[in-house]
């Protein structure tokens, strides 16, 4: 069994797919709402959005969908109450993870040690995502101020 993270945009998942993909690596592979069988469910103006991606990076995945107001209704809310969270054994991968998904964006938190993590951090990507990015320390870390 496996959770994965289903993300919901409105006509920039094509790009924002493509967005994570680069900074994470892995193959996005999508339809759109045209390429669906029989009678679209949606407004013909919304063909081209996409109605599913899948992002496959490692054993993870990454899910998304363009979502027509007339269908999520909250859609142009901004996204709140959950984070899209990457955890990585490697310091100087989570800070290149973050400074790529920080451009464009707004940093929450800037990246550095806690006392939990040689390196972490929060933001809001371009696309109004919420990210935590984590370095995971190891049994034998310690934080530099203890």
């Amino acid at each position: 069994m496996k959770i994965v993270t289903s993300l919901s945009f409105q006509g920039e998942c094509r790009e924002a797919f493509d967005f994570y993909a680069k900074v994470l690596g892995g193959k996005v592979t999508a339809f759109a709402f045209r390429d669906a069988p029989g009678e679209s469910p949606v407004d013909p103006k919304y063909q081209d959005w996409l109605m599913h991606a899948w992002l496959e990076f490692g054993d993870q995945a990454l899910m998304g969908a363009d979502m027509p107001p007339e269908v999520a209704p909250n859609i142009d809310k901004p996204k709140n109450g959950f984070d899209v969270m990457l955890h990585t054994e490697d310091l100087d991968e989570a800070r290149r993870a973050f400074d790529a998904l920080a451009e464009g964006g707004k940093v929450g938190m800037a990246f550095g040690e806690t006392f939990w993590s040689p390196g972490y951090g929060n933001l809001t990507d371009k696309f109004g995502v919420p990210w935590m990015v984590n370095t995971n320390g190891g049994p034998d870390w310690k934080p530099s101020q203890a």
